[in-house]
């Protein structure tokens, strides 16, 4: 399955990380490796696949850099777990 990183699916994966995060970040206690692998799999992995994406991206010179499309990705991703994040503050109160 392909997957092309988008805004829509940058804006899922900072919704995802902005409602789950909050809700294990109790549960995760004192353990490190706990907070390794929440991390890993709440935070960096849906932002890899679904912001960066999975295929480095080269200039004409064949050296890697960074877009304009992947970087209003990020944003996006960045306003959407806050958004998130204040939504459930928010409705827990």
């Amino acid at each position: 399955m392909k997957l092309t990183p988008t805004p829509v699916t940058a804006a899922i994966a900072g919704l995802f990380a902005g409602i789950v995060m909050p809700l294990i970040w109790p549960k995760l206690g004192d353990e490190t490796m706990y907070w390794v692998f929440a991390f890993l799999l709440v935070i960096a992995l849906p932002m890899h696949v679904l912001v960066v994406g999975i295929s480095p991206t080269r200039d004409a010179a064949g050296r890697g850099g960074i877009d304009a499309a992947v970087l209003k990705r990020v944003a996006i991703w960045l306003a959407a777990g806050i958004a998130a994040v204040a939504l459930m503050k928010i409705v827990a109160t």
